[in-house]
């Protein structure tokens, strides 16, 4: 059901908006911790750094098919918010005729040169082939992937966050069972749990197509509508561009922190790669949180009502607060069982790495909660440049540290270059919100 986001007690009407977006974020990552546990519990620690260094190459394509959503999502809002729906519709064919093309030749990227970005980052030759399997794999689900986020943005955009939320709820618990039926039962190891996602993602994205498909059908339009604009393209490219490239650059920056860990040997990596699925969790509900943000700002935008961009800022920092207590006390209280679920009989060195990466994040969960927060009403508004600003701040700090801190303490120095990364852009993006047009 399509909802207006511009009418209403905004507190209200984000907590309504944003939380079908936060359940469908968990079960989103569902996904991915799926993959590791089910190789580390089924396989072994190899298995769990072989998906765990894949999924740092993955986060490149994760990267511009998010910037399909996110450009296509803030155009669809504001037109949305302004009734323009002719134009609106435009923006969704363009979005899906160029989305294609790109991920065409991203396939292509990827089948061509995912051997040297492995090789790249120093993945260790017991899990290079693993690595190099699972991602083949997932590169011939680049489609889905892309049309899966396009399809998501457009209900976000028309105000509905339930609709993904139950396509991510049944397909991700069916991902689940596939895993343990491919790797378990068929013994089909890393390519297991790669084929799982793809066939589980594949049917999420085709039901969610054509949903969002009846569902623009079904709005009212003034004459024919136009299939493609370059004009539509490029208001489309301003937003998503940008996404892209912060996407690819925050990618880029984890493959050469991967680089640097992997150097650290396998077992540290493993250890890395349960801790950072944990850490990714939370990240990424509160970016997905954010972009519920970016939604109702653009909307807001759209119909000229500024001041409830104001009063959404403040309700959303209380979400996500309130999301980082018990995620905060939780990691902190049960960080050795957290590493342990995911891999059998761990190292100690395995252990104890990944529970440090815990211990050392976790309360900088409040920090860069506030951080992306700013950055999604920053996006909506349409302010690229100050968002990009602070997130490349927070990825150079992170580069930086880890690579000069990894020389001086080891894998704690690594591990410390995150809040203060987090720490540093955190003050940025809420001085850059402060000046936004909304200030008075």
């Amino acid at each position: 059901m399509n909802k207006d986001l511009t009418v209403g007690k905004p507190e209200t009407v984000l907590w309504k908006f944003c939380l079908p977006l936060f359940g469908s974020i968990i079960f989103q990552q569902l996904y991915n911790i799926a993959d590791s546990l089910v190789a580390g519990k089924f396989i072994g620690e190899n298995a769990l750094a072989a998906v765990g260094n894949s999924y740092e190459i993955t986060l490149i394509f994760i990267a511009f098919a998010f910037g399909c959503n996110i450009g296509c999502s803030v155009i669809v809002s504001t037109l949305f918010g302004s009734k323009r729906y002719n134009e609106m519709k435009t923006s969704v064919y363009t979005t899906m005729i160029s989305s294609a093309v790109l991920c065409a030749v991203l396939m292509v990227f990827g089948f061509l040169c995912c051997d040297t970005l492995l090789n790249m980052i120093h993945t260790p030759a017991e899990i290079l082939a693993d690595s190099k399997l699972y991602l083949d794999i997932y590169v011939l689900g680049l489609p889905f992937l892309f049309f899966y986020n396009i399809a998501t943005g457009i209900f976000s955009a028309l105000g509905d966050s339930k609709t993904p939320f139950i396509f991510l709820a049944i397909s991700s618990t069916a991902n689940i069972l596939v895993d343990i039926l491919f790797v378990a039962t068929f013994q089909m190891g890393v390519a297991g749990v790669a084929w799982a996602t793809f066939l589980c993602q594949g049917i999420s994205c085709v039901l969610a197509v054509i949903v969002v498909l009846k569902r623009l059908a079904d709005i009212p339009t003034e004459g024919p509508v136009n299939l493609y604009s370059f004009t539509m393209f490029k208001k489309i490219a301003v937003i998503a561009v940008p996404s892209i490239l912060q996407q690819s650059f925050i990618s880029i920056g984890n493959i050469i922190i991967q680089s640097v860990i992997n150097d650290c040997g396998v077992e540290v990596t493993a250890g890395y790669a349960a801790a950072i699925k944990l850490n990714n969790l939370v990240i990424t509900s509160f970016t997905t949180l954010a972009n519920g943000l970016s939604n109702y700002t653009a909307q807001n935008m759209g119909a000229g009502i500024l001041v409830r961009i104001k009063e959404g800022f403040k309700a959303g920092v209380k979400m996500v607060w309130l999301l980082c207590v018990p995620i905060v006390a939780l990691y902190l209280a049960t960080a050795k069982a957290l590493v342990t679920f995911f891999i059998n009989e761990p190292s100690q060195l395995a252990l104890d790495s990944g529970t440090r990466f815990l211990y050392i994040a976790a309360p900088f969960y409040f920090i860069i909660s506030v951080k992306l927060i700013a950055d999604g009403i920053l996006r909506g508004a349409g302010l690229m440049k100050h968002f990009m600003i602070a997130t490349f701040t927070d990825l150079i700090l992170r580069v930086v540290l880890a690579i000069i801190l990894a020389g001086q303490v080891g894998y704690t120095g690594i591990w410390c270059a995150w809040p203060i990364g987090w720490t540093t852009a955190t003050v940025i993006s809420i001085a850059f919100y402060r000046k936004g047009p909304w200030k008075d």
